[in-house]
């Protein structure tokens, strides 16, 4: 799963960001081990690199007015800066990820790392796993699908409606067809009849000079006649041609669905989105940079605990003093707070900073719909226009050869009627064998009349049954379109379940294996069950997924019970945390995203433990970084990178 082979070195140089002054270290891919004791900044290393990923969780070291985290990866070089400005902190540069929700979660695990924390606090962990995906755009995906499938059967039931009408045009099609059958018949024996009587009248003749003229007219009239019936055959054909072009790209034209988006007001609203992103990158930063330092404070790391103690007596040392006292003095109005109510105004900023987080992301899927939809708009009003003229051009020329056809037809009537005129003259100068043969030529332009007639009926019944077809066509397309409509709509409804179904599978197996790893004796079995349960929102009860995490172990006689997360030991709890996450990570596959993965504050594991796990983990992410005690990293196999924090810290590149 890992894509280490693949990648080349990771330099981070770092400016200003935490405890960190300067200091550039490279990560091979594979393990590195930040070694060093509490306070040495290799956590503010880890959020410094998460900084260049994109996420907001470094600060500006206190007294500077800029930092910078500077990520060079596989030839391409990625920045973070955050800038103090008027009491808040704005962050520009280009980072390696413009949406880092996910790898916060399930990537970044260190101590205040969401995931981890919600095992320990029995939060409920389904959340937690859903929480990178819009399940609000999945339900309007839904309904959209929903919608397109009822309109294309009612579609469909339309077109059921013509198979009667093509029924009824193709018999009336076998009618005519039979009729021109006839018709040819009577014409080829006419044809045969007047060869005949041609041998018979030859000698008969008087006045040939007469006649002679005049049968020579009547043949350049038929010869006319059959010259316009040929073009007009053809134009026939021409229209008939142009007639199928033209349903075609009306059809291309009818696929071009109406923009519905006011240009003007979406550039207008992406300027909006744009200025409310920035804003809230400020907000977010400057929320987390009072989180982070409260956090430091509470933990005994950031660098200004001692003034916020005051001085220090010669007495004791200051590590003595964070530890026996049962308050803090505030940094911000010099009073003595109880720790745990500043742990709650930390959680309530926590919650606002995820509330704002959560709003980017929103205008940050909302900016990229609306500048898709822009260049959508755009793109197909260019192929509309294209077809629009293409046709307009192809309507011209149908109405040039439609006008071609009138006139040819009125041409041909002239034509009949002068050699139906001939034909009487040269009966005159003609006896009784001539005027039968006349009477047979008259006969025959009749028949030839008739059967122009009649092909020109079945032309227009063949058109009439051409455009059903197309129709019919159409039902095929619109067959095929509600099939896969189905289909998606079942994925649709079947996306979520699915995800939190691997949510599941994966944190067990994942479980399973690390419990082996790890030997913790007395624990048989943890385990995630997918349940649902109906609770209430708002007036309504509705039916909900949750994760019930289910704890078995053993007594010293043997005996299998279920026990509570709030009865195992902090190292059970931690390892169970970093499970959940692990099972986030592989779930939403955050390794195709982003190839680190941050480990810290696993103190509470005994170092055997820690090093399984890390040689469990390293597998999963290109590069594994893990912040650990000298004593903790000594566990470790000693083939892996390690990075020295602390007064032995070397000031280069590792």
């Amino acid at each position: 799963m890992s894509t280490s082979e693949a990648l080349q070195q990771a330099t981070v140089r770092i400016r200003n960001i935490g405890g960190i002054d300067s200091r550039d270290v490279t990560l091979s891919p594979g393990v590195t081990v930040l070694t060093g004791r509490n306070a040495t900044n290799r956590t503010s290393f880890l959020r410094a690199l998460m900084a260049g990923c994109g996420s907001d969780a470094a600060s500006i070291k206190g007294d500077a007015d800029e930092g910078s985290v500077e990520l060079e990866l596989d030839g391409r070089t990625f920045t973070r800066v955050l800038t103090r400005k008027g009491g808040s902190v704005a962050t520009s540069g280009t980072p390696y990820l413009q949406d880092t929700t996910t790898a916060d979660l399930f990537a970044f695990l260190l101590a205040s790392n969401e995931a981890r924390q919600a095992v320990v606090t029995n939060r409920d962990l389904h959340d937690v796993i859903m929480t990178p995906v819009d399940t609000d755009a999945i339900e309007a995906e839904i309904d959209r699908l929903h919608t397109e499938r009822k309109q294309t059967e009612k579609k469909l039931d339309a077109l059921s409606s013509l198979e009667a009408d093509e029924r009824s045009l193709e018999k009336r099609r076998d009618e005519l067809e039979a009729k021109i059958d006839d018709l040819e018949a009577e014409r080829d024996e006419l044809a045969d009849r007047i060869d005949e009587e041609d041998q018979t009248v030859e000698a008969q003749r008087e006045n040939q000079d007469e006649l002679d003229s005049v049968l020579d007219q009547l043949q350049d009239a038929r010869s006319d006649l059959e010259t316009v019936r040929f073009r007009l055959q053809s134009e026939r054909d021409s229209v008939e041609s142009l007639r199928e072009e033209r349903s075609e790209l009306e059809a291309e034209l009818d696929s071009f669905e109406a923009a519905d988006i006011d240009r003007e007001s979406a550039s207008e609203r992406i300027d909006q989105i744009r200025t409310q992103i920035e804003e809230l990158n400020t907000t977010i930063a400057d929320l987390q940079t009072v989180i982070q330092y409260t956090n430091d404070v509470l933990d005994g790391k950031a660098g200004l605990v001692e003034e916020s103690l005051g001085e220090v007596s010669d007495d004791g040392a200051l590590t003595d003093q964070l530890v026996t006292s049962e308050t803090i003095t505030c940094w911000t109005c010099g009073t003595d707070v109880d720790p745990d109510q500043i742990e709650q105004t930390t959680n309530r900023l926590r919650g606002v900073r995820d509330d704002k987080r959560e709003r980017r992301a929103d205008l940050r899927r909302e900016l990229d719909d609306l500048e898709s939809d822009l260049r959508a708009a755009k793109q197909a009003q260019t192929r509309r226009q294209n077809v629009q003229h293409k046709l307009d051009r192809l309507e011209d020329e149908l109405e040039t050869r439609t006008e071609q056809i009138d006139s040819l037809t009125a041409n041909r009537e002239e034509l009949a009627e002068r050699v139906e005129q001939l034909e009487d003259e040269a009966s005159t100068l003609r006896g009784q064998a001539e005027s039968d043969l006349i009477e047979l030529h008259k006969e025959l332009n009749e028949v030839e009349f008739s059967l122009d007639r009649t092909r020109d009926q079945l032309a227009s019944v063949n058109d009439d049954i051409e455009s059903i077809t197309e129709q019919f066509d159409e039902r095929d397309a619109l067959e095929a379109r509600r099939e896969q409509l189905t289909a998606d709509l079942e994925a649709a409804r079947t996306r979520i379940q699915s995800l939190t179904s691997s949510a599941v599978d994966a944190f067990n197996e994942e479980m399973e294996t690390v419990l082996d790893l790890l030997g913790y004796e007395n624990i048989e079995r943890v385990w995630l069950e997918r349940v649902e349960r109906r609770v209430r929102e708002g007036r309504r009860k509705v039916m909900k997924t949750q994760f019930e995490l289910h704890i078995v172990r053993e007594s010293d006689t043997g005996a299998v019970y279920e026990d509570t997360i709030d009865h195992l030991s902090e190292s059970e709890r931690e390892v169970i945390g970093l499970v959940f996450a692990l099972a986030g990570y592989l779930v939403h596959e955050v390794y195709e995203d982003v190839p680190f993965m941050l480990l810290d504050s696993v103190e509470a594991i005994d170092s055997a433990r820690i090093a399984a796990l890390v040689d469990h983990f390293k597998q999963y992410p290109s590069f594994l970084v893990a912040a650990l005690l000298p004593e903790d990293a000594q566990a470790l196999d000693s083939a892996y990178e390690r990075v020295t924090w602390g007064d032995d810290a070397a000031s280069s590149s590792a």
